[in-house]
Order: structure tokens, then sequence, then C-alpha cells
């Protein structure tokens, strides 16, 4: 099978809908249970995908014996915290258990969080070339990929791409540098309040460790944003591109228009208006799902 073949056999296993979020692998084991059983209601729920924000492949494996068919991705792994071959080790381990199961996302993290952190390109393309030789599918991975060159080695060595925090402007950049047959799934982050002050103020919470890393603001300038738009936490017009905030019709409309972009599915993250996010907002991914219908 073709890396292409793949993206699109990946869009297919996924669906148009996952969600993304980082509160289904949180460390303290006295949430195991409630982890589980959130897992299998977003299953029953109907999501294509859970996407695990900041996570390694171990996360991934819980969630996979706690429900029956969804696909659980990494979103992302960062290559500078796993070596490829401990990588490679525990995807052939969870594939043999649950086949098809998991897809590896991989990313290059940021120089501020990474101490290692020197030529990414470089080191993504040495990383997957490890995995090829470990016997890990290319058609079995993405990449979170944001500027042209690395959506290029998505392209090329994996199944497509899962850029985060991006707009539909960049999606149809990227489906145009992919081509017609990747995966393209991004990830879009949702606020289910109507208020503009409070959806707004809960965006700014999300986005102000984003606003350190210049992998992202390189891109929204890119994507012609102004460092203006940085100031203050956010301007209104930059908060209100790279979130969808709401009642449940705006925001499904918000998230469809990554699929009219060129997106084949949309990761999306929810933000809890108290901003607890290691708390399971499971009354937000109900409302969600209603709202997009699964």
């Amino acid at each position: 099978m073709g890396f292409s073949d793949s993206g699109a056999h990946q869009a297919r296993a996924i669906g148009r809908y996952g969600l993304w979020t980082t509160a289904l692998h949180a460390p303290d084991s006295s949430r195991d249970k409630e982890v589980a059983e959130a897992a299998a209601e977003l299953e029953e729920l109907g999501y294509g995908a859970l996407w695990l924000g900041g996570s390694g492949v171990e996360h991934a494996a819980p969630l996979i014996g706690a429900t029956s068919a969804i696909t659980v991705a990494t979103g992302i792994l960062s290559i500078w915290q796993y070596e490829a071959q401990d990588t490679a080790a525990r995807w052939s381990a969870l594939e043999a258990a649950h086949p098809g199961r998991f897809l590896l996302g991989l990313g290059v993290s940021h120089a501020g969080l990474a101490e290692q952190y020197k030529r990414p390109y470089a080191a993504m393309n040495d990383y997957l070339s490890a995995l090829d030789a470990a016997g890990v599918p290319a058609g079995r991975r993405v990449l979170a990929a944001l500027g042209p060159k690395m959506l290029e080695l998505a392209r090329d060595r994996a199944a497509g791409a899962h850029p985060y925090l991006v707009t539909p402007e960049h999606t149809a950049q990227a489906r145009e540098k992919l081509g017609k047959g990747p995966l393209l799934a991004p990830e879009f982050t949702v606020v289910l309040e109507a208020d503009p002050d409070r959806a707004r103020a809960t965006a700014r919470r999300m986005l102000a460790f984003y606003l350190l890393l210049p992998n992202y603001t390189n891109n929204w300038l890119r994507l012609g944003f102004t460092e203006d738009d940085f100031a203050g936490g956010g301007s209104d017009h930059l908060i209100d591109t790279l979130f969808g905030w709401g009642d449940e019709q705006r925001v499904r409309e918000r998230i469809d228009a990554f699929l009219d972009a060129g997106a084949d599915h949309v990761a999306v993250q929810t933000l809890a208006p108290d901003g607890d996010q290691a708390a399971l907002p499971r009354e937000h991914w109900r409302r969600l799902a209603a709202a997009l219908e699964l």
C-alpha cells in the first residue's frame, strides 16, 4: 500500500470527527476507572478517534483496552522525549495486542520545551528512518506539521499531517502541499459558550502558553497575523480565528469550515469555561457529539 493509499485508509478509519484531549492520560491512577468509562462513552457517542495531547504510546494502551473499535492516537509524541527504538517496540506490542487500533502521531516539540532541540527537520527525518528500520509502517503514523517542509515530510514519509492551533486557511494550504491522498487531520479548539467575553477569556487562558512558542507564532505570521495580534493575551481577531466559540450550531459551522477547506478529519478540543483542563468535561463532550450529529 502506498503512502497516499495509507492516508486514505486512515481517513476512512477515523471518520470526520475526533476528540483531542489531555485529560484522558492524567498521571493520577485513582482516576483510571473514570478515564476508562469516559473513553468507552466517547466511543459510544460516535467519535472516530481519540487524540491524546502530549502523550506516548503507553498512554494509548489503556484507552484501547477500555474500548472496542475507536482509533486512539498520540497527538503528539515528542521525538525528543522518546527514543525511536522504544517507540517502535511499544508500537509493535500494542499492534500485536490490538491490531489497527493505534495511530502514532509524532512531533518535534519546541526549543523551549526540549533541551536537545536542534535541526528539527533532520531529527524527524532520522527518527522516521529508525521507525522504518524497526518495522513501523509509514501509513500508521502522522506528523504534527505546520510549515511547508514538515508538511512535505508528512506527505512523503507518513500517512499525513495533524497540525495544531491552525485555521481553515492553513488547512487549505496544507491540502495543496499534501495533495489529494494523505490524511489531513487538524486540531481545532472550541468553547461552548455564547458570551463573547467569557468565551474569549477561556480561550486566552489556554493560548497564553502557546504564545511563548515561536513555532506557533511564526506559523500565525505566515497566515497574515501580526505581532500586534500576540499582545495582551491575543487580539480578538486572533482568538476568534484560532478558536470556535458560541452555541452548538455556530461551533459546528466553525468545525466544518476545516472540512470544507480540505481536511479529512477534525480533532476537536473542548475548553471547560472554568479552565480546568485536567478534569473530564464529559458534559461538553456530549454536547459536542450532539452538535456534530454523531
